[in-house]
């Protein structure tokens, strides 16, 4: 038999670690089980096309039905293995039999609204999956974004002062890609032009926009709340046709400016950063940047523009908490999503379409957390505030592996050096 080398020994790990999840999850979710109140799945939010009203099964057969599926994932996972194939949709199949089972588990005798639990994960998904392109933009250049939880913040922050002066959310919107790129201003100068250590620069910049948002915040937006924080949030922005679609259409196409921007940027991005001279040569500065400086290519200033579109992309995710949802600004609002966006990246192996993947997967985790408490269900609630955190633990670290940073990564570049 043949030795397998280090990739194949990875989707080895990934399947074993599918294969002992799946026998925790069965016991504790089926076989332990003696839950046999009926869980009820509701699939309509408003007046889309009716294919199934909502969907009634008891608890224990609930969770043994998507266990089967998630054991049909482990197996699809061990076939893309034995053949040296990708495993992304074994794990995602797995990955879904298994929250819907912990769902049928944790919420029996409940009412879920499924399709509002879709478009909950898609708004909580929107400013990771932003963070998550402003970390891809500046990690593919060579330069690491720590940064991310400040742009987020002063975006969110001059998005909701903006939009409250002007009393126009369009301002609003405007003025948070600029935000986010002053922030990364203050990186691309530092980490570029003097070669300071990149993520010491990140985190400095984070703690003094924390400093200066809530600074600004106690001082004009609390006393003078009705001038300075009174923004209001942008409504949803139904496309005919197809916001009627049952399940997808409410959740997909019933958004706002905000998402439907989203959509622009990741397939944007995806397209450009494989498919254009631009991203031949922002891979090429962040994986040999002294070859790429042979052929004429400027190395720091290409970095520097890119850490700049990073800004100008956090910035528009940065809205998302103020103007895109809730119309005002709060203290440290953002909650940490820079850091949950770079693990997004991380989880994603550094390309669009995964830390999309990755960013919807945090999302639908935190929806999931907030439903079960609203719903009362029985568990406690810091362990209901743990569930986005874990799964993404256990994503990363046993479904994921072993993954490869671009080779430049964080590397300041200076002519001569290799």
């Amino acid at each position: 038999m043949a030795e397998l080398n280090l990739v194949q020994k990875r989707k080895q790990k990934s399947v074993y670690t599918m294969l002992v999840l799946f026998g925790i999850f069965t016991t504790i979710f089926f076989l332990t089980s003696n839950k046999t109140e009926p869980i009820t799945f509701g699939f309509i939010l408003g007046d889309e096309f009716k294919l199934l009203s909502e969907w009634s099964v008891s608890s224990r057969i609930g969770s043994g039905i998507f266990m089967v599926l998630a054991l049909f994932g482990v197996g699809l996972s061990y076939l893309g293995f034995k053949s040296d194939k990708s495993l992304s949709l074994g794990s995602f199949v797995f990955g879904l039999g298994s929250i819907m089972s912990f769902l049928c588990w944790a919420a029996a005798g409940k009412f879920i609204p499924f399709t509002g639990l879709l478009q909950a994960a898609l708004l909580l998904s929107v400013p990771l999956i932003f963070g998550s392109m402003s970390g891809l933009l500046c990690e593919k250049s060579g330069v690491i974004n720590i940064a991310i939880e400040g742009q987020l913040l002063f975006a969110a922050f001059i998005s909701a002062i903006v939009a409250s002066l002007t009393q126009n959310l369009l301002w609003g919107l405007i003025s948070a890609p600029i935000a986010g790129a002053l922030v990364s201003l203050i990186l691309a100068y530092f980490a570029i032009n003097f070669k300071v250590d990149q993520v010491i620069v990140g985190f400095v910049i984070n703690i003094l926009v924390l400093g200066l948002t809530n600074f600004f915040y106690s001082t004009f937006l609390v006393p003078y709340d009705s001038t300075w924080n009174a923004a209001g949030s942008f409504s949803a922005i139904p496309i005919p046709i197809l916001s009627k679609i049952p399940i997808i259409g409410p959740v997909l196409f019933n958004q706002t400016v905000i998402v439907y921007l989203m959509y622009a940027i990741v397939i944007l991005i995806q397209v450009a950063l494989h498919k254009s001279r631009w991203g031949l040569r922002t891979r090429a500065v962040g994986e040999l940047p002294i070859a790429a400086d042979s052929v004429g290519i400027d190395v720091n200033k290409l970095r520097f523009r890119n850490v700049m579109l990073a800004g100008l992309v956090a910035g528009l995710g940065g809205a998302v908490f103020t103007i895109g949802a809730v119309g005002i600004f709060s203290q440290s609002m953002t909650a940490g999503a820079g850091f949950i966006a770079l693990a997004c990246l991380v989880f994603g192996k550094w390309t669009p379409r995964g830390a999309l993947v990755a960013a919807l997967f945090f999302g639908f985790a935190n929806s999931l957390q907030s439903n079960l408490s609203i719903s009362g269900v029985a568990l406690p609630s810091e362990l209901m505030l743990m569930i986005p955190y874990v799964a993404t633990i256990i994503a990363v670290s046993g479904l994921v592996g072993r993954v490869r940073a671009p080779a430049a990564d964080g590397i300041p570049y200076s002519r001569g050096n290799k």
